[in-house]
């Protein structure tokens, strides 16, 4: 079943485990760390990214992929819909069903706002459900949001605005005590204290867990939260656009039914967009570890209205997605399982590097193993480098695998692989959408009025890379605090002249731009056929 050089590296990592599981290796220095970036991060690929002709980013690069759906054409003209007998009016209108948006409802819901939720999926259908290895805060005596920020601003590249970044840790204790009494079953020890561990880019333990189905588990109680409070939830409802009034703020959405190509209108004070992330949009044709309905609609949502991007040629290619077996190509391996003590190792058996670099130092190193290096292992799909798992219960004892990482066992273990025994294959995957609305510390854009935007759609907060467990962070920090803001301004909005001129002015840009173009967007699902390829760096699977 596996090639002789397959099997041959195999025997080099089992030969060197016990010397690996001691070595400690260095981390990089920061002029190390910008010279590898630079040489083999994929965001460092000036060849992939193009600048936009149009909107409010023009002349600034983003992939070309995303360039080419925010410059297509709208889904519908402005003659389709009756904006004078809307469908639906409320208050409060959230886009997207996940963490950020659920975490919206609940907290606009308890500020006494008419909420209503649209999701293109399920509730719930999204990344905050497939997160797995945890969530920050610094709540032990070790530790202080100060601390947090220094390990997050540096791990962004000293890019995040810090009014953004002051507010994600310094309402991180808040948020676990929130969701610790919503029914959110953390790790906890027989002392009744919450189990915390490092992460990529982190100076102390601050990794709150429920096993690695941290995200699971999250999403479970915001949902449940989100149904007892009986809040409208419409799923399989799409938006293909945002209304504006005559005064030109955010006055609601147009609505698809994905099953019936119904559209609904939607009249409302404010509008919170919570559409989450892009990795089905298969950036440089890399796999991802993304739920199906990633498809960057938030981002063509808003730069049509007129809302600025922030950072929007940055993304997140986590290091270690499942190189192997074909089946979970791609696959998430969260960063917990290198924070228990697993490391990566190349074919011959060498850990070259530390496992707890942060994420785009992580992925880069990975790809430069598996090309200039030569030190790939071939699948027979393509290259990948080993993480060395068995050294988890080397380190931890027997056990520690199923305990702390069950989800991560059973993957691997309906395709034959026992991580207790064996190591994984892995190689990066795109994970994170790093950039995305320019938003304030109310979470309102920063140049559409009654516009908020919170979770993955958000750009700025994490700079230009993002740290394990700051994303589910964020999904709750900005979720609470976008509903509670977008609720409090609704009480004093009053609607203008419902109007979608935005999409005939865009159209216009397009034309004077000299942009040509057949595609639509937003891209909403993405479409794959028998002859579907892509390729990842050096990888391909068809």
């Amino acid at each position: 079943m596996y090639s002789e050089q397959f099997q041959e590296s195999l025997k080099a990592v089992e030969a060197a485990r016990d010397a690996n599981t001691v070595l400690e290796p260095r981390r990089m220095t920061a002029d190390e760390k910008d010279a590898l970036l630079a040489k083999y991060h994929p965001d460092y690929k000036k060849e992939e990214f193009e600048d936009l002709k149009v909107g409010p980013n023009k002349g600034e690069p983003v992939p070309k992929e995303l360039a080419a759906t925010l410059q297509a054409h709208s889904r519908i003209k402005a003659d389709d819909v009756d904006l004078e007998h809307p469908d639906f009016d409320v208050d409060v209108l959230i886009i997207g069903g996940g963490g950020a948006g659920c975490s919206a409802a609940i907290e606009a819901d308890e500020a006494g706002a008419r909420v209503m939720i649209a999701t293109k999926l399920r509730m719930g259908d999204a990344n905050t459900m497939m997160a797995e290895g945890g969530i920050q805060a610094a709540d032990k005596e070790n530790d202080s949001p100060a601390i947090h920020f220094v390990d997050a601003y540096g791990g962004g590249h000293f890019a995040a605005k810090k009014e953004l970044l002051k507010k994600l840790v310094c309402d991180a204790p808040d948020c676990i005590q929130w969701l610790n009494d919503l029914g959110v079953e953390f790790d906890k020890d027989e002392n009744g204290v919450m189990i915390t561990t490092h992460g990529g880019g982190t100076s102390r333990k601050r990794m709150h867990a429920a096993k690695d189905y941290s995200g699971a588990e999250i999403m479970r109680t915001l949902r449940d939260e989100v149904l007892n409070r009986e809040i409208p939830v419409i799923d399989f409802t799409a938006a293909l656009e945002l209304i504006l009034d005559d005064k030109g703020n955010c006055a609601g959405a147009v609505l698809v039914n994905l099953e019936t190509n119904q559209l609904y209108v939607v009249r409302s004070k404010t509008v919170i967009l919570a559409t989450g992330g892009a990795g089905r949009m298969h950036y440089q044709g890399f796999p991802t570890s993304n739920h199906y309905g990633a498809t960057a609609d938030g981002l063509v949502l808003g730069y049509r209205a007129g809302a600025k991007l922030l950072y929007a040629d940055t993304l997140q290619y986590h290091p270690t997605g499942a190189a192997f077996p074909e089946q979970i190509f791609g696959a998430l391996v969260t960063e917990k399982v290198r924070s228990l003590g697993a490391k990566l190792v190349n074919a011959k058996g060498e850990v070259f590097m530390h496992p707890l670099e942060t994420r785009d130092v992580a992925a880069a190193s990975i790809i430069r193993e598996c090309t200039d290096r030569d030190n790939g292992v071939e699948t027979g799909k393509g290259l990948g480098v080993w993480l060395d798992t068995p050294m988890i219960e080397k380190i931890g004892g027997k056990g520690t695998i199923e305990a702390r990482i069950p989800a991560m066992y059973r993957m691997f273990a309906k395709y034959g692989i026992d991580m207790r025994k064996e190591p994984i294959l892995v190689f990066p995957t795109l994970h994170y959408q790093n950039g995305g609305l320019d938003i304030n510390v109310d979470g309102e854009t920063t140049n559409i009025s009654n516009l908020f935007a919170a979770g993955e759609v958000v750009g700025g907060i994490h700079g230009r890379n993002r740290l394990m467990g700051n994303s589910l962070l964020d999904v709750v920090v900005f979720g609470r605090n976008a509903g509670r803001n977008a609720a409090a301004k609704a009480k004093d909005v009053t609607v203008g002249k419902l109007t979608l001129a935005h999409l005939d002015r865009f159209e216009e840009e397009l034309k004077d731009a000299g942009v040509e173009t057949t595609m639509t967007s937003p891209k909403l699902l993405p479409k794959y056929t028998k002859d579907f390829k892509y390729i990842c760096s050096n990888m391909e699977v068809q």
